[in-house]
């Protein structure tokens, strides 16, 4: 598992849309494995792609590293509940932010309001960058899939 993003695939992600991800938005690029992680900030809805909720704990933590880069802090991943039994994972800064989301998305629940994955501490890496990828990095990153 790679110590700075948290996973085993250094290229498992832009998920969905790569190329057009990886052409278009923002890349965290991890400083240890080269990893690219979209950190694109939404102006329309104010955020960014690891404050979406997401359909399984793996998928989460490809995200998590933005959203503990972003932060500046170790951020957890969260398992909720809707009212139709349903299952999400949301990456939250704090205890505090899980609790402003449940009160207003009342038709969810968060079982033990603890993150069911978060790292012990936040540390930066020389080798990060954070910037929109070159086509040639592109065409590379995209071949190395």
């Amino acid at each position: 598992m790679c110590v700075e993003c948290y996973v085993d695939e250094n290229r498992k992600t832009p998920l969905l849309n790569p190329l057009d991800c990886l052409e278009n938005h923002t890349q965290y690029i991890c400083g240890t494995c080269g990893r690219c992680i979209c950190i694109e900030h939404d102006p329309h809805r104010g955020l960014q792609r690891w404050n979406f909720p997401f359909k399984s704990l793996e998928i989460a933590k490809l995200y998590l590293r933005t959203a503990d880069y972003s932060m500046k802090k170790p951020c957890g991943i969260y398992k909720l509940k809707s009212e139709n039994g349903r299952f999400s994972y949301k990456i939250f800064a704090g205890s505090e932010d899980l609790q402003l989301y449940l009160k207003k998305n009342k038709g969810k629940t968060c079982e033990d309001m603890n993150p069911i994955f978060i790292v012990e501490e936040y540390r930066e890496y020389a080798n990060t960058r954070i910037r929109k990828l070159t086509p040639d990095e592109i065409q590379k990153y995209m071949s190395e899939r």
